[in-house]
């Protein structure tokens, strides 16, 4: 496929003029630079505003001015059931049953809820498994809760260092860690994309292999919801949490989500931090003293949900329906293959990409290095941005750059191509 390619705007506009996908650019507001639309590749951070979202935002307002408290009974999407109505489309997306998911909180707070379950540590078995060079929200929690069980970071934190060369991971290096010290582990905790080097992990062959050591299983799929296909259900995994104002493109600090397998739904011993609206529905209202958990995902609720932030979520998820993840996926492909051929056959001399080449190891991030050094990286990084071309820096010499199919086109990715060899040139 790769020798179709040409690195000229009139194929890269000729191939967008054929995409099926190519209207649903129009329903997202393209931040503007120097009177025209900037080329936006950082949706693997903060993903478009949807057009729609004001009108839905406004809808919400307009029944609190005129209804107030009654706003949870008497409008067109009652608000004491409003995380109902995201249900079924965020279950499809994330490939699991609509019991086995939930919207709620934030991807910390989710992930601190979820390891109260099932980060359970003995004498025996106390450790966590995570990749070396973990994103931070992970790093901090899973040490915080090793430290509020009583044991030491040092100990009984295992960190799995990169055995590839660009810093990325074997699966063949996460079985030998697992063989070594399964017996000890409690936990494994393993992104679906990371978030540095846009690595995609099989989460079956993860969970099998740590299932088979006894080991719970949860995934921080911050970079990997909205971004790949997900089969959770089907993963066998006991958990995952993920945010959705990345490439969910739900807004700034969005209402994040939490799956937890069917296995578990009826397993009220199950330890949890409970709240009120993690409670039986038909009985909460008779205020009770005796906290019976909702089944499913539901009954890990802490409070009511918040419905100015449910109300961005529900207009991405129905854009994504419309798309259809299958689609694009398939048009990730052929966008984050041209942007990689680009790099490799336009830009060899001045970069490099450190993320797996494989299609079936990544999304739509490329992880992009400048040769020669950190300074030259954070150089071209401030030349992109200033040319309107946005993508992110991460530490300590990662260019993310991320052609996002609901919205990016080659067009984009020759513009970006274009700029960096002007700025080589200089």
């Amino acid at each position: 496929m790769s020798t179709a390619y040409q690195a000229t705007l009139e194929w890269a506009r000729a191939q967008d003029a054929a995409d099926p996908l190519r209207a649903f650019r129009d329903e997202f507001l393209i931040p503007p630079h120097q009177g025209r639309d900037s080329h936006y590749f950082c949706g693997n951070s903060l993903g478009l505003q949807p057009r729609a979202v004001r009108e839905a935002l406004n809808a919400e307002l307009d029944d609190w001015g005129a209804l107030a408290v009654e706003g949870h009974f008497k409008v067109r999407l009652p608000w004491l059931d409003y995380h109902e109505f995201v249900r079924d489309d965020l279950a499809a997306l994330v490939g699991a049953l609509p019991s086995e998911v939930v919207a709620m909180n934030t991807l910390g707070v989710n992930l601190h809820l979820m390891m109260v379950s099932f980060y359970r540590p003995t004498l025996e078995r106390h450790a966590i498994l995570i990749e070396a060079g973990a994103f931070p929200t992970d790093r901090y929690a899973v040490e915080s809760q090793i430290r509020f069980h009583g044991f030491s970071p040092a100990l009984s934190l295992i960190e799995l260092q990169p055995d590839e060369p660009n810093g990325t991971l074997s699966m063949e290096a996460i079985e030998r860690a697992l063989a070594e010290h399964g017996e000890r582990i409690a936990l494994v905790l393993l992104p679906g994309v990371q978030y540095r080097t846009g690595q995609a992990f099989d989460l079956k062959a993860i969970t099998a292999l740590a299932h088979a050591q006894g080991c719970a299983v949860g995934f921080d799929l911050a970079h990997a919801v909205g971004n790949l296909p997900l089969q959770l259900h089907d993963s066998g995994a006991d958990f995952a949490v993920w945010c959705s104002y990345k490439y969910l493109n739900s807004g700034p600090g969005a209402v994040a989500g939490a799956f937890v397998h069917e296995r578990h739904a009826h397993t009220e011993h199950l330890p949890r931090f409970a709240g009120w609206w993690g409670h039986d529905k038909q009985s909460r209202f008779r205020m009770g003293p005796e906290f019976v958990p909702m089944p499913g995902a539901d009954g890990w609720q802490i409070s009511n949900p918040p419905i100015l932030s449910l109300a961005p979520l529900r207009v991405s998820l129905q854009i994504f329906q419309r798309a259809g993840m299958a689609q694009l996926r398939e048009k990730t492909l052929r966008l984050t293959g041209y942007l990689e051929w680009l790099v490799q056959t336009q830009l060899g001399d001045v970069l490099e990409s450190v993320t797996p080449r494989e299609p079936s190891r990544r999304g739509s991030q490329l992880s992009i290095r400048v040769l020669g050094g950190r300074e030259r990286g954070r150089a071209l990084f401030q030349y992109l941005m200033d040319h309107g071309i946005v993508g992110d820096w991460r530490e300590p010499d990662v260019i993310r750059i991320s052609p996002t199919p609901l919205y990016n086109r080659f067009e984009d990715c020759v513009v970006f191509a274009e700029a960096v060899r002007d700025w080589s040139k200089r």
